[in-house]
C-alpha cells in the first residue's frame, strides 16, 4: 500500500493547517432533478503533495486534478472506478488522476518539475496545457474493459473540460468546480470540489439557473481553509434548491500497489531484461509506483530469488 509521506515539519504544525477531516457528501437539489457531490480535500491534497514531493504550481495542478477525480466518483459502486487523463502540448505535457467507489483517490503529473518560462502572473493554468486530449474511463469491475471517451480540450480548466466532457460526450448537463487555497508559506490550507448533474427528468433552465449560482460562490478552497464545511455550502449558497444529503463519506490519498504486484511486474519482463538487470543492478534496486511514488528497493539476492540463474 502507499507508503505515507510526512504532510509538515511536525504533528503541532498538520494540526494547526489541517484541523478536520476530508469528506465527500453526495446528494440531490431541485426535488431530485440534480445530483451532485461536495468534496472538502485539504488532507488529500497536502499528502499527495508530500509523497509526490511537489512544489507550489504542481501541487496546484495536480491537486485540482484529485479533487476532480473524487467528484467523479459520485457514480461509482462496489469496486468500480473512474479516471481520466490529460495529454497536451504545454509545459503540463499530461497528468492522471483516478478514484475508487470507496474514497481512495490517486494520480501523478508526466512532467516534474512543470517548466515556465516566466513566472505565472495569475492561477490561469490555460498556457499551461495548451492543445490536447481529455479521456475519461470508468473501470466497472463486472465488465470486460473499461468506458472510455476522448475529447479535445477546450479551456485549459479542468473543471471546465471536464463538464463539457460530460455535455459533449453523454449529453448529459454538467457543471463543475474545483479550487486549492494556499497561505503566505505556500502550504495547502485549503481544496475542494463541487459537482453538479442534471438527472433526465431536470428542467433544461435548471442548470443555467445552478451555474449563476455557482458563479457567485466563494473559491472552495478559500471556503474550506475557513472551517467550513460541505453540508454548510449546500444549505447556505444553495438552499433555495432543497439540498437533500444523501450520504458523507470519507475520501483519502491512497495507492493499492504493494510489493507483491510490483514482483509480478519484474516477473514480466523479458527473460533478457530481467536477467541484466539481476546480475548488473545497481542495487538495491528502486521501483517507484507512478500514482503515488512509493518506492520499493530490492536487493540482488531478492531478484535471484524471483527468477534464479538458469
Amino acid at each position: 500500500m502507499v507508503q505515507k509521506k510526512q504532510m509538515f515539519a511536525s504533528p503541532a504544525e498538520e494540526k494547526l493547517i489541517l484541523n478536520k477531516e476530508d469528506e465527500l457528501v453526495r446528494f440531490l437539489l431541485a426535488n431530485k432533478a440534480i445530483r451532485g457531490v461536495a468534496v472538502q480535500g485539504a488532507r488529500l491534497v497536502n499528502q499527495m503533495r508530500a509523497n509526490h514531493e511537489l512544489g507550489l504550481l504542481e501541487t496546484l495542478v495536480l491537486g485540482q486534478a484529485c479533487i476532480a477525480a473524487a467528484l467523479l466518483s459520485v457514480n461509482l459502486k462496489g469496486g468500480d472506478r473512474i479516471g481520466f487523463t490529460i495529454e497536451c502540448s504545454g509545459p503540463i505535457k499530461g497528468l492522471v488522476a483516478e478514484a475508487t467507489a470507496d474514497g481512495r483517490v490517486r494520480g501523478y503529473l508526466k512532467q516534474v518539475p512543470i517548466p515556465l518560462s516566466a513566472p505565472l502572473d495569475s492561477f490561469d493554468l490555460s498556457p499551461l496545457f495548451g492543445a490536447g486530449f481529455l479521456e475519461v474511463s470508468r473501470y466497472l469491475i463486472d465488465a470486460k474493459r473499461p468506458f472510455t471517451g476522448t475529447i479535445m480540450l477546450q479551456y485549459g480548466n479542468i473543471a471546465q473540460d471536464i463538464a463539457n466532457y460530460y455535455l459533449t460526450s453523454e449529453q448529459i448537463p454538467t457543471a463543475m468546480a474545483v479550487s486549492v487555497q494556499f497561505d503566505q508559506q505556500g502550504r495547502v490550507v485549503g481544496a475542494g470540489g463541487l459537482f453538479l448533474q442534471a438527472m433526465p427528468n431536470a428542467d433544461e433552465h435548471l442548470m443555467v439557473e445552478l451555474e449563476k449560482c455557482m458563479g457567485t460562490m466563494p473559491a472552495l478552497g478559500k471556503y474550506f481553509a475557513a472551517d467550513s464545511t460541505a453540508v454548510e455550502l449546500l444549505t447556505g449558497h444553495f438552499g433555495a434548491f432543497t439540498p437533500q444529503i444523501l450520504a458523507n463519506d470519507k475520501i483519502e490519498f491512497a495507492c493499492p500497489c504493494t510489493e507483491g504486484q510490483i514482483k509480478e511486474m519484474l516477473l514480466g519482463l523479458p527473460a533478457a531484461e530481467f536477467a541484466d538487470m539481476r546480475d548488473n543492478g545497481p542495487f538495491p534496486l528502486e521501483v517507484r509506483c507512478h500514482f503515488c511514488n512509493s518506492c520499493y528497493r530490492f536487493e540482488q539476492q531478492e531478484l535471484q530469488n524471483l527468477r534464479p540463474e538458469k
